[in-house]
């Protein structure tokens, strides 16, 4: 990486509020240089023979295989996540290139029958692409682009958040070290809006893949429209997690706390807004209760931790202004003093959908109580948002599942569940949590680009 005139890069460890790193600050000279470094690696890229691409990807996997305890020890430290967290989602991390390398040779297109030839479809790279992702989970996030681009032939420059830089530089590393050409994986730590703004403004990147803020996310879209490129947009949520009376309050209630307050509640995912069918409420809270006081909160590089600080004292300002004046707090669980952005996990009960903390996305570790009555109550409050990312649904009941499941407008849902995401399966949002997918087969239409050929027979 080039060096800037911009001041240097400081890397805050969240737990100890010491700084970990200091990283020269990229600007425009060096997004530029990076993607003419991509340009130029392009054309050997996509002429690569599929099995040999898949060849690459696969050794990527198990050369990340071989650093997950020292990526994952990274990640705890930088971010601020447990280290059994990150431990996984480094494993994660491994599954998605190893996912991906199965891709190169399954590129098919179609023959479509027509008169007077032969008509043919092909799923062709699209170029140079811009790949921006968030300080929450950066490294898996950075996978869920990076392997599926790869795979389709594309040639790739990273963005990392200010605050977390730090893996995605080691995957940079991890893929040259396991043989990928140079300059087919280009990373740029810099700020979003002097490099991230270049990646979406440069006339040579062809597409950006973003995932963040819905505010931010807007303005990508505004500002590649006017090139018309291409976007995949993974955006902000405010997930319902809807608990009927005939379901397993006791199950329900002990995956609740992990379902907002993993990762601190820095993720887009949290069910933050916890529906409950008004007849099972007070048993309901008895139980959330005692599994939101048993949360351990504390050192990320704990092993028995389950979560660690917020990501910035900036970030805790903000959390911590839901919970002024007369939030109607119900449960608060402990967290540590001393150094380190900590705040506890706390739930408000009840509240009411139109409330401040249900509309707005808090990422934070903070859960809004919302009773219900009907199902179709339910129904109408978990769909009164902007967004509309991910959720739960629990009950017994087999065709109320299915009923709600289809009648809520988010793009992944669980049933008597609160996980998200799998390597296999399409993820993304709908309304204003994003436009396209990522992850399972359905993310490599974003990364190619469909071409239609006639050849004439007579």
């Amino acid at each position: 990486m080039g060096t800037s005139t911009e001041p240097s890069l400081k890397v805050i460890e969240p737990a100890t509020e010491t700084v970990l790193a200091e990283l020269p600050h990229a600007g425009v000279e060096e997004a530029d240089a990076a993607v003419a470094r991509a340009k130029r690696a392009f054309g050997a890229w996509r002429a690569i023979a599929p099995g040999d691409r898949a060849m690459h990807l696969r050794r990527l996997a198990a050369t990340l295989a071989e650093r997950v305890d020292e990526l994952a020890l990274l990640e705890a430290r930088n971010v601020g996540k447990p280290i059994g967290d990150a431990r996984g989602e480094v494993g994660l991390v491994v599954d998605t290139f190893n996912y991906y390398a199965g891709a190169p040779e399954r590129l098919l297109g179609d023959t479509i029958p027509v008169a007077g030839g032969v008509d043919m479809s092909f799923r062709e790279p699209l170029g140079v692409v811009g790949l921006i992702v968030p300080w929450n989970f950066p490294l898996p996030i950075a996978s869920w682009k990076v392997a599926p681009a790869l795979a389709a032939g594309n040639t790739i420059v990273l963005k990392p958040a200010d605050l977390t830089p730090l893996t995605a530089l080691e995957l940079e590393r991890a893929a040259l070290d396991s043989g990928l050409p140079e300059g087919v994986l280009n990373v740029v730590a810099g700020p979003g809006s002097v490099v991230g703004e270049r990646l979406v403004q440069h006339p040579d990147v062809a597409k950006i893949a973003f995932t963040g803020s819905t505010a931010v996310g807007r303005r990508i879209g505004a500002l590649a429209s006017e090139q018309i490129k291409r976007v995949t947009l993974e955006l902000g949520g405010k997930s319902a997690n809807v608990i009927f009376a005939d379901a397993d309050l006791a199950a329900a209630a002990s995956a609740a706390p992990l379902a907002v307050f993993g990762n601190a509640g820095q993720d887009c995912c949290a069910r933050s807004r916890i529906l409950v069918e008004s007849s099972a409420l007070d048993r309901f809270m008895e139980l959330l209760e005692r599994a939101v006081t048993e949360l351990r909160v504390g050192d990320p590089l704990a092993e028995r931790t389950q979560m660690g600080p917020l990501i910035s004292a900036e970030q805790r300002s903000k959390v911590r202004s839901y919970l002024d004046g007369d939030a109607p707090v119900a449960i608060r669980g402990s967290a540590p003093e001393g150094p380190g952005y900590w705040l506890a996990p706390t739930v408000l009960c009840p509240v009411s959908n139109q409330d401040r903390v249900a509309r707005e996305e808090v990422f934070g570790p903070v859960a809004a109580v919302i009773p219900f009555d009907t199902e179709e109550e339910a129904i109408r409050i978990a769909n009164d948002t902007i967004y509309g990312l991910s959720g739960s649904i629990w009950t017994a009941n087999g065709a109320r599942a299915l009923r709600v499941a289809r009648a809520i407008e988010a793009g992944t849902l669980s049933i008597n569940s609160n996980t998200s995401v799998r390597v296999a399966t399409p993820f993304g949002g709908f309304k204003q949590s994003g436009v396209g997918r990522e992850l399972g087969p359905h993310a490599l239409d974003y990364y190619t680009e469909l071409k239609n050929v006639f050849l004439a027979t007579n």
